[in-house]
């Protein structure tokens, strides 16, 4: 009677892992299929609205640049440098009214604005058109505090690519006129990993924007810009 038993539970079991088996590849396969759908949202979202060449911007911009950091493991940050050189290169093209640089002052020792704004005076961008926002702690913070403390509700994008597209697709659910400026990639394993971690950005972005309505962790009061 125990060996029936312990047989039927045997039986029970290897269902039950068969019935959760099933149900995770289900899951997964949903999950697969939710970021290729929103990746292809956000890259039709920005269809057009992206440039390489500093010559198709036609006027006058305020441009946001998004930030990181300019180390990296002890070593220049490559996606910094060239987000440096493309907002300096739109400046000596005549295609930037101002610039706001954005990004993350956690403390005293780490000021992404900071290092942004030195880093484009040294390239020849004069200092009194240059505007720090402290509070870009994430691309939707950058994007949605440009409008609501800067007023300004078009802009022109400055990062990689990849930034541009979710920036934008941030910005016009929320009803701006935007453009993006692409700098120059990183290539190589560091590359890789970045658009790796995109799926899962633009994955979150979506969730903020459709879902949870996130606003910036900061707000503040409305900032004159010198245009």
């Amino acid at each position: 009677m125990s060996n029936v038993s312990t047989i039927s539970l045997g039986r029970g079991w290897r269902f039950s892992l068969r019935k959760l088996g099933k149900s995770a590849a289900l899951l997964a396969i949903l999950g697969c299929i939710t970021v290729l759908v929103i990746q292809h949202a956000v890259v039709q979202c920005a269809r057009g609205k992206t440039y390489e060449d500093p010559m198709r911007i036609s006027g006058q911009h305020v441009g946001l640049v998004f930030g990181c950091d300019d180390r990296f493991q002890n070593r220049e940050n490559l996606y910094f440098m060239y987000r440096m050189d493309a907002a300096a290169a739109l400046w000596h093209q005549g295609k930037l009214r101002c610039l706001i640089v954005s990004g993350d002052n956690r403390s005293a020792q780490y000021n992404e604005p900071r290092k942004m704004k030195n880093a484009l005076i040294e390239r020849g961008v004069p200092a009194e058109k240059i505007v720090c926002d402290y509070a870009g702690l994430r691309t939707l913070d950058s994007v949605l505090r440009c409008q609501a403390v800067f007023g300004a509700n078009q802009c022109l994008f400055i990062s990689q690519r990849f930034q541009n597209e979710r920036a934008i697709y941030i910005a016009e659910a929320h009803g701006m006129d935007v453009i993006g400026f692409n700098a120059k990639d990183v290539s190589g394993a560091g590359g890789r990993k970045t658009k790796w971690r995109e799926f899962a950005a633009r994955l979150m972005m979506w969730l903020d924007v459709h879902v949870l309505d996130t606003k910036p962790r900061h707000g503040g009061p409305r900032e004159l810009l010198p245009i």
